[in-house]
């Protein structure tokens, strides 16, 4: 099959999920929503049920969730509660909660409320000390309520046996994605920014067998080409989603190729595998455990800042740009791509010298600004000769340049102006003395509340 055909087909049931529901409930099949992140999808697999996806929808707009949430909570999440209560969802069997994030942690008790005449809710709470034994055992019993709710759902008991083969599927289907991961960077003329997308976002529609059989397809196909000469741009996306078609479309019409990610919908689902031997529930417990650099998660050195560095030195070789795309609101749009590189800019006078640093030690010519090259080692000739190209963008750094000088100007002023303030011993006004007095005497009352205390303080108050 040749690989037009094959992204055709994941396209097409990447944008309509809805579809595949009705087709798996057509052949008689059961399916759970399985709500982001870090769920056990194998536990629904082992089941004999399907496990689906749910990361929102560039289609739809909140109107009915927000009678059940507040306004600034994470559009994922509003969007999904959105789809249980229009009825797009109502082909579900059940709904896997997991309560990890800020927003899902209460986000549960509104998906119990609105739904509780709809479908069963299996609430999921992962720990936050993962790594110790008390946390892989926290995570066991988590799990085991989550398959006990589940075998109620299905009418199926989850065998060892069972959960094994459903690991070995998963493993499979993590591998074949890690393998088109790197072959899409390695060939951003056949697969498009777009395309990528679809590939990676099918995944959470369909049967991990079948979704596994065509990927690795796609693979073979894309293996067999010759080396890629891209004369565009490579860059690197952080972040929990980047699926919308019209800010992909941006990248693609800007010769702008995705050459790996660290995006929570994308790679970081499928970097850690499960131990295929022993107790399949522990594997799965140590699964998580082995999770590693997502701000979701805890880090007891984050101290170290080791999730820039490991995106520093993993993807040091295939880009030139790493785009993050902060994603507090939800589902990106064209505007926030350019919301990100304005940010971008801002962030250039004060972080250059250090990511020069950083860019020296890894290989890595790193772009912060609209300026996409350091001019300091261009000849004469050679800067004239790219005037045209980028006279605009020159004349856009000169005036932040400007407003930045002024701005430190003030500054400077500020801070001599304190400093001369405090040289000449300035006291505090009366009533700033009094409210000073006041708290201390408050704070002496509060570690001291014995009776003969409390008559002291109250004779120096008067």
């Amino acid at each position: 099959m040749s690989i037009e055909v094959l992204l055709k087909e994941f396209a097409e049931i990447s944008e309509h999920p809805r579809r595949q529901i009705q087709a798996f409930k057509a052949e008689g099949k059961k399916v759970v929503g399985v709500l982001p992140y870090y769920a056990p999808e194998e536990l629904v697999y082992a089941a004999g049920m399907v496990p689906m996806g749910i990361w929102g929808s560039n289609k739809k707009t909140i109107s009915m969730a927000k009678e059940y949430c507040a306004t600034f909570y994470c559009t994922i999440a509003q969007l999904a509660l959105e789809m249980l209560l229009d009825g797009t969802l109502d082909d579900l069997d059940g709904l896997i909660t997991p309560t990890i994030c800020d927003t899902l942690r209460p986000m549960s008790q509104n998906f119990r409320v609105a739904m509780k005449d709809k479908l069963p809710c299996i609430f999921l709470a992962h720990p936050q000390q993962r790594k110790p034994a008390f946390g892989l055992q926290f995570t066991m019993d988590q799990y085991q309520h989550v398959k006990g709710e589940l075998e109620k759902i299905s009418g199926n008991t989850i065998t060892d046996e069972a959960l094994r083969e459903a690991i070995k599927v998963y493993n499979r289907s993590r591998a074949a994605r890690r393998e088109f991961v790197k072959l899409a960077g390695e060939h951003p003329d056949v697969i498009s920014a777009v395309s990528r997308s679809a590939v990676l976002r099918s995944a959470w529609f369909m049967i991990k067998d079948d979704h596994t059989a065509k990927l690795e397809a796609l693979n073979a196909e894309l293996k067999a080409l010759p080396a890629c000469d891209w004369k565009g741009k490579k860059i690197v996306t952080s972040g929990i989603i980047c699926d919308n078609p019209k800010l992909l479309q941006i990248f693609d019409d800007n010769q702008i190729a995705i050459a790996a990610d660290d995006v929570a919908h994308e790679s970081r689902m499928i970097r850690v595998d499960a131990a295929e031997t022993g107790d399949p529930m522990m594997a799965l417990a140590q699964q998580f455990a082995d999770q590693d650099y997502d701000i979701l998660l805890y880090d007891e050195f984050s101290n170290q800042n080791r999730r820039i560095q490991r995106l520093y030195g993993i993807w040091r070789i295939i880009c030139k740009t790493i785009c993050h795309f902060h994603h507090h609101a939800g589902k990106q749009k064209p505007g926030n791509l350019l919301q990100s590189l304005r940010q971008i800019s801002k962030q250039r006078n004060h972080h250059k010298d250090h990511h020069k640093r950083v860019g020296d030690q890894i290989g890595v010519h790193l772009v912060f600004g609209t300026d996409a090259h350091d001019h300091s080692d261009y000849t004469a000739d050679q800067r004239r000769s790219r005037s045209d190209q980028q006279k605009s963008g020159q004349i856009h750094l000169l005036k932040r340049n400007a407003a930045d000088k002024k701005h430190k100007d003030i500054y400077r002023v500020r801070q001599q102006k304190r400093q001369r303030n405090a040289s000449d011993k300035i006291l505090p006004s009366r009533h700033r003395r009094r409210h000073q007095h006041a708290q201390r005497v408050f704070f002496f009352f509060l570690c001291n509340r014995r009776s003969d205390h409390h008559k002291a303080v109250s004779a120096d108050i008067r």
